[in-house]
């Protein structure tokens, strides 16, 4: 079988996207040993309220001169603020109460010391548990892999025994396509494009949230808007 491979940094509840490149794969790996940026989806995600779309924020400081591995969460009053904005918005969606057991544990029962411990808890536990995905998680450090941005990138693919690495479109601008077919590895670029919509609060409809907005207004049918509905299409 040829496997395939994505390499990614965690971010913080994620939007379907991000899901939809993990079903998409034999083997996810979180890629969190790479420069932590500032103002990005690494500590941050949007969620709908009645006056659009905001966002809700990890503190975590300025400090641009770490790794997303290294970032320290060292204040945790943030939890039950996000725990309160996320039921002042969503306590009345029709599956908020499927999901609310493991959120309380999130954010009113932990404490959260790393970054990206956090987000990988959260997407692999989202990822398996509510949307049925299979897909093997892997951390980048364990590989060690040394290089430039593409050299470390094709060290983990062949570390993983991949064939073939699946990316966003975005990496068509750096990716040296030449390298990989030197290293005989496939490259497949994920398109987000054509996801269906479904009945979300607070018109008009927004793809680019959270993924939580998904989960508590469809529950168990999520997957269905992710990745379900291409099946449907071609039949």
């Amino acid at each position: 079988m040829r496997t395939k491979v994505a390499i990614l940094q965690s971010a913080y509840i994620p939007w379907k996207g991000y899901f939809d490149l993990i079903h998409d794969v034999d083997v996810f790996v979180f890629y969190d040993d790479v420069q932590y940026t500032k103002q990005d989806w690494r500590n941050r995600n949007r969620i709908k309220t009645p006056d659009g779309a905001r966002w809700i924020t990890v503190p975590v400081g300025d400090d641009l001169r770490r790794r997303i591995c290294d970032v320290v969460i060292s204040d945790s009053r943030w939890q039950a603020r996000h725990w309160k904005t996320l039921c002042q918005n969503y306590a009345r969606a029709p599956h908020f109460a499927r999901y609310r057991g493991f959120l309380e544990s999130v954010y009113l029962k932990s404490t959260w010391q790393s970054l990206s411990m956090l987000n990988q808890c959260l997407i692999q536990e989202i990822a398996a548990n509510f949307l049925g995905v299979r897909t093997t998680f892997r951390d980048s450090r364990e590989f060690r892999a040394k290089g430039d941005r593409v050299g470390r990138i094709v060290d983990i693919v062949r570390a993983t025994g991949s064939a073939t690495y699946v990316t966003g479109p975005a990496a068509r601008s750096y990716l040296e396509e030449d390298r990989f077919r030197e290293a005989g590895i496939a490259i497949e670029y994920k398109s987000y494009t054509g996801y269906p919509e479904y009945s979300q609060f607070f018109p008009p409809f927004d793809h680019f949230i959270s993924v939580l907005d998904l989960l508590f207004h469809v529950g168990p049918d999520s997957a269905q808007y992710i990745w379900g509905w291409r099946n449907t299409a071609v039949c």
